[in-house]
């Protein structure tokens, strides 16, 4: 059986942990060329050698538009294409509104909408045709979600950018889809300074919201990163796979 992601030159943002590492080992697998970045050099070093030593490392802070460019100059110094990029580094911070502030919002934003605008800009010159753009929304657009709004805001635009990019850039070939994962098993829930006891009750009401009783996996993602990610999905442009476990439907 064919691999199939064979030869395809492949950028995975925030590829140091959760779905961006899984990913990372599913298009491996798959016989991808692969990139990953990282903000923290520690974390990406990890990452390697996790992944065999097998993956191109770059340093990059999604948040910070001068790291976009870099990150498109030094792909552009190794690779003579990239056939599929995966926008999947974000900042999670969930927080009543009455606890923003406007240094906070914007590092947000500039995470999760911000600085995948300027890549993508700054990538457009190595994109092939054809080429595939993954954007990692959330469910959370979709839904109400206590505390949750800023989050939900960010990952609402993302998903937006996937059918206008994909509206201007259909000539080239590219095509722009969102990736909007449910609540899914990663380390992002001891990122928020909870007990032992609060984060087992958080991941208790989590898995109440899932109309199939239970969290997502990174791999469940990965693999519906990998199909995207793929010619399998060559007729699927400008929307939005949801692998929630039917949050945003049911």
């Amino acid at each position: 059986m064919a691999l199939r992601l064979q030869g395809k030159h492949t950028l995975i943002t925030g590829g140091t942990g959760g779905i961006g590492l899984e990913t990372a080992r599913r298009f491996l697998a798959e016989g991808a060329h692969v990139a990953i970045t990282g903000r923290n050099a520690a974390a990406l070093e990890s990452a390697g050698r996790e992944l065999g030593g097998k993956v191109l490392l770059i340093q990059s802070d999604a948040g910070q538009l001068g790291d976009q460019r870099a990150l498109a100059s030094q792909l552009q110094a190794h690779w003579p294409r990239l056939d599929a990029v995966f926008l999947n580094a974000g900042d999670v911070t969930h927080r009543p509104v009455e606890d923003w502030d406007e240094a906070a919002y914007d590092r947000l934003m500039g995470t999760n909408l911000k600085g995948p605008f300027f890549l993508l800009q700054a990538l457009l010159p190595l994109l092939a045709n054809p080429s595939s753009v993954i954007l990692c929304g959330s469910v959370s657009a979709h839904i109400g979600l206590p505390q949750s709004s800023v989050y939900a805001a960010s990952k609402a635009g993302l998903l937006s950018l996937a059918r206008t990019l994909s509206g201007e850039w259909a000539s080239r070939g590219i095509r722009v889809n969102g990736l909007s994962p449910g609540p899914t098993a990663t380390s992002a829930l001891g990122k928020l300074g909870l007990s032992g006891d609060e984060e087992a009750a958080l991941k208790q009401q989590i898995r109440e919201l899932v109309p199939i009783g239970r969290m997502g996996t990174p791999l469940e993602q990965a693999q519906a990163a990998v199909f995207l990610a793929s010619d399998e999905s060559s007729f699927v442009v400008g929307t939005e796979l949801q692998v929630d476990g039917g949050v945003g439907n049911l």
